[in-house]
């Protein structure tokens, strides 16, 4: 009867390592596929909140585009449109992309470079 016993135990236990392992493992997947990403994501969205400037082209989340007049801790002017009165104050996790004047020159020069050939 002692040796059903020990056979038991160890069947068991190597059960629940067989269990844990496969918890490990589905841990380890959902790290480099859900949370990984999206701390990526956050860190870059970050770093483009906090390079910006006066005078860059910004979108919105809404599909906005305008141009930045002045910035505070986590509030920015946005000035929309051909009509220089559109001055909306927003917050900064409100926009979602950015261009840098110098980018929008080299891109100019480079579509009529492209042009010319």
């Amino acid at each position: 009867m002692g040796l059903f016993l020990t056979a038991d135990a160890s069947a068991a236990s190597a059960n629940s390592f067989i269990i844990i392992a496969i918890y490990v493992v589905l841990f380890g997947f959902l790290y480099f596929v859900m949370i990984r990403p999206q701390r990526k994501e956050q860190k870059q969205k970050a770093q483009i909140l906090a390079s910006l400037a006066v005078g860059d082209s910004v979108r919105t989340t809404g599909g906005f585009v305008g141009v930045i007049l002045d910035i505070s801790d986590d509030m920015v002017i946005v000035e929309f449109g051909n009509n220089k009165n559109c001055r909306i104050p927003m917050y900064k996790e409100a926009i979602v992309e950015v261009e840098k004047p110098e980018d929008a020159i080299v891109s100019n020069t480079e579509s009529t470079d492209s042009k010319k050939k």
